[in-house]
């Protein structure tokens, strides 16, 4: 059984946020300038990712890197932007190493950085979900309506509240797998 690490906070649905790009934009610039040398690519991925999904005010950014070894020459140059290491998440999702900056509790400040290997199934999964998310409105507002459903349900629970939404993730990402 995997471990569950405890998430701050309540679950908070809010409507999308037009500078969720920029905010996203200006963090990547930062995220470049730390440890740029160590990275393949990044790509701002969940639901502040998606124009017209609502989500938790919180920017999801994957760092795409060589390979997860090159963690350890990130974490002090990361630290330096603001970013905290986070080594607990290993123990449920050993593919991706956590960093966390930001107040949890101020929106549009507060980012959850994911660092994996440039073309994992972690990586193809994100971008899978993400960009069919982008080009398929219908299953946006599917996605919407059950996020502010389980927020209402789960929301002082976040672990509950993502893995109730693990069911949809996982048919959308079956979906935009067979598209491809």
């Amino acid at each position: 059984m995997k471990e569950r690490v405890p998430k701050e906070g309540p679950v908070e649905i809010f409507a999308y946020d037009l500078e969720w790009p920029i905010i996203f934009e200006e963090e990547k610039a930062k995220i470049l300038n730390a440890i740029g040398s160590k990275v393949v690519a990044i790509e701002h991925v969940g639901s502040t990712a998606v124009a017209g999904l609502g989500a938790k005010p919180i920017v999801d950014i994957m760092v795409g890197i060589r390979c997860l070894s090159d963690v350890k020459d990130c974490v002090e140059p990361l630290k330096s932007v603001g970013y905290e290491y986070i080594p607990e998440h290993e123990a449920s999702t050993p593919e991706r190493r956590y960093f966390r900056k930001g107040p949890s509790d101020v929106p549009n400040q507060h980012f959850h950085l994911h660092m994996v290997e440039y073309n994992s199934d972690f990586w193809k999964r994100h971008l899978l979900f993400r960009d069919y998310l982008r080009v398929h409105p219908d299953t946006v507002s599917e996605y919407y309506m059950l996020k502010k459903r389980l927020a209402a349900k789960h929301g002082s629970d976040r672990d509950a509240y993502t893995e109730a939404k693990t069911l949809f993730i996982e048919s959308v990402v079956s979906k935009a797998s067979r598209s491809k």
